[in-house]
Parts: structure tokens; C-alpha cells; sequence
């Protein structure tokens, strides 16, 4: 199930540096992780269905991929969103 616009709208006021900073990589990274945890719910009911798991599998190299290009630029923020998030590093 797709996030609800007042989902996105949390999500983004709380890692974005205005409401409308829709693009900034901790806010790409935080709505990618919400996607990610779904379909991760999704994927351990339905083990079968192997096109949400190759999705799975997309939306976390490109999570990786902004979180390595955050990493690169911006150390401090990296350390926020991973601890907020609590997820790997």
C-alpha cells in the first residue's frame, strides 16, 4: 500500500529543510525506507512473488546509493538520518 500524502508530509517535515524539500537525499532516503519496510512485509508473506522481491531488491541499491552520496557530503546529516531511521550504515 502506497504512503498517504500526510505520511509523506511527516516524513518530509521531518527530514527535509522546508515542507517543500521534496529532493534532498535524507528525504529520498527516509520515503525510500518506508517503501522499503511494505514491501519487506510483503515479500516474507507472499515468498513466491519474485517481481516485488526484485523491486525489493532495486529500491534498497538505490537507498545504498544515496546513502553513500550523503555519506560523501555531509557526515553529520548521514549519522541524523541513519540513527532516526535506524538502519545500517
Amino acid at each position: 500500500m502506497p504512503l498517504t500524502i500526510k505520511e509523506k508530509e511527516n516524513i518530509v517535515s521531518n527530514f527535509g529543510e522546508n515542507k517543500t524539500d521534496t529532493g534532498s537525499a535524507a528525504v529520498q532516503i527516509a520515503l525510500l525506507t518506508s517503501r522499503i519496510r511494505e514491501l519487506t512485509d510483503h515479500v516474507i508473506k507472499h515468498k513466491k512473488d519474485n517481481h516485488s522481491r526484485r523491486g525489493l531488491v532495486m529500491l534498497v541499491g538505490k537507498r545504498k546509493r544515496l546513502m553513500k552520496y550523503l555519506r560523501k557530503r555531509d557526515m553529520e546529516k548521514y549519522e541524523n538520518v541513519v540513527n532516526e531511521l535506524k538502519i545500517r550504515g
